[in-house]
């Protein structure tokens, strides 16, 4: 991590997991994400140090999360997502490396556009998804969509890096800073340089402080930034990726082919 994030985050108020879980779980949010350098970050920063507390645990303030996103052979989560469909789903199992556990993760977007995501605690990160898992998938989706889910699902990319999470003193909002991305599908390696930051705000509704105090230092939203998508487009793994060109040369991964 750049040391100068590293030194702002130190001056930062600490909150532990239950009481951020407790604040502000987020589970179904609207999500902004913002590409940063360090040297933008950083003030912004300082200003969010007023209003938000960092997560720590047991001395540590970065987590690398381990991530492996799942797909069918037609790609069909990828493509739904480019091409804007309501109806869209994102099937991952995350393992929290320092934590040592993992959970399914599920998620969605409601009429509202809003961001549902369902979890289940898992034993270990496997590649396979077991009945369990799939049932869970399923329940899901039919749950919010009415329909079933009907895809054959296998692993199409991993993904590691480094999440910061902060909380509102306030409650009820959330953002968390990843750094250090790498993704790898196929045989195919792709890493963000380590100035270069993802940041995403997490309200209820998609126009918090943190969003307000980004917009004061003249950062903007990048449109069609998911991390999933981003991997999947530089690692050359899908064909069409025109939609994420913006947050692919602001991560400095165009031209991966």
């Amino acid at each position: 991590m750049d040391r100068i994030i590293a030194r702002t985050l130190a001056g930062f108020d600490v909150i532990n997991l239950d009481d951020l879980n407790g604040k502000a779980a987020m589970l179904e949010r609207l999500d902004n994400k913002y590409i940063l350098t360090a040297s933008a970050l950083g003030p912004a920063l300082m200003q969010f140090s007023e209003y938000f507390e960092v997560l720590e645990i047991e001395g540590k303030r970065a987590f690398t999360y381990a991530t492996r996103y799942y797909d069918d052979p037609a790609r069909r989560s990828y493509y739904d997502h480019l091409q804007g469909r309501r109806k869209r789903c994102k099937v991952r199992i995350r393992e929290y490396v320092d934590a040592g556990f993992s959970f399914l993760e599920v998620k969605l977007k409601d009429k509202r556009k809003v961001t549902v995501k369902k979890r289940l605690k898992i034993a270990n990160r496997a590649n396979d998804l077991n009945e369990s898992a799939l049932s869970f998938i399923e329940d899901q989706y039919f749950g919010l969509y009415g329909e079933c889910f009907n895809k054959t699902l296998h692993p199409v990319i991993a993904m590691q890096y480094e999440r910061i999470t902060l909380v509102a003193k306030a409650g009820g909002e959330r953002m968390t800073i990843d750094t250090g991305l790498q993704f790898e599908a196929n045989g195919i390696f792709r890493k963000v340089q380590p100035e270069m930051f993802i940041v995403e705000t997490k309200s209820a509704r998609g126009n918090g402080l943190a969003d307000k105090i980004l917009r004061g230092f003249h950062h903007h939203p990048t449109k069609r930034c998911s991390k999933y998508c981003i991997g999947m487009a530089s690692t050359g793994a899908v064909t069409r990726h025109n939609g994420f060109l913006p947050a692919l040369r602001k991560l400095q991964l165009a031209n991966s082919r």
